[in-house]
């Protein structure tokens, strides 16, 4: 056992604690994405307030949602602590494996991980405070389709984004969440020795569409429901 803690505590042990949870989140964001585009839907709600219904008592989703507070956490404590290390050592720069001829954007990103990944722990934070904290504790609104009942957190969704600062904390933090995911896609690979000429291209490309995507479809919600609810 102590072999391990030697292991997962030194640096590369840190960036591939990074890199595992770091791609369990990608993929965690996919999903989550793919449920919250229920708010498009024009339908009072019922298609959100019964994803989130299944979310929360599915016995196995509920096992993954355990996993995914702890990966949350492990890749921010790990995050901080390699940026620290870093910043010792070197003096503050990525604490991702070095991509090599970064510029532009991309370069932001790189140079700007740990600031980043603050401002989405923060926006983290908040969002759940905001939604999950009132699902979980029992003080979401109930409605009732065709005789059942839902907790209503499509309500309490479309009055938060109806509030000025939580739009624009909102778009602001999905800004943030490109550029940390335009760095950290590749990185995470990178470090999991997944780097070779002829594949390496695919997954640059494959991290500029997600990085773009992904956040952009996550800062439409609150500037359709603000305009159009």
């Amino acid at each position: 056992m102590s072999w391990f803690i030697k292991f997962i505590t030194s640096s590369l042990g840190q960036k591939l604690v990074m890199s595992l949870t770091g791609l369990f989140l990608i993929l965690f964001l996919l999903v989550h994405l793919l449920g919250n585009m229920q708010l498009f839907r024009d339908d009072d709600g019922y298609a959100f307030n019964a994803y989130t219904k299944f979310m929360t008592h599915n016995p196995l989703i509920e096992a993954v949602a355990i996993l995914l507070y702890i990966f949350i956490l492990l890749h921010s404590i790990q995050g901080v602590a390699l940026w620290l290390q870093n910043r010792r050592s070197r003096g503050p720069q990525a604490y991702a494996v070095k991509v090599t001829k970064t510029t532009g954007t991309n370069s932001f990103a790189s140079k700007n991980m740990a600031s980043l990944g603050i401002l989405i722990f923060v926006f983290l934070a908040i969002h759940m405070g905001d939604f999950w904290w009132k699902m979980k504790n029992g003080t979401a609104p109930v409605v009732q389709y065709e005789g059942e009942e839902y907790q209503d957190l499509y309500t309490i969704v479309v009055a938060s984004f109806q509030v000025d600062w939580i739009v624009i904390l909102y778009l602001v933090a999905m800004v943030g969440l490109f550029f940390h995911l335009l760095h950290g896609f590749q990185s995470a690979f990178q470090t999991l020795g997944i780097n070779h000429k002829k594949y390496t291209p695919a997954i640059k490309f494959l991290g500029w569409v997600y990085a773009i995507l992904v956040p952009l479809l996550f800062a439409a919600m609150p500037i359709y429901v603000y305009f159009f609810k």
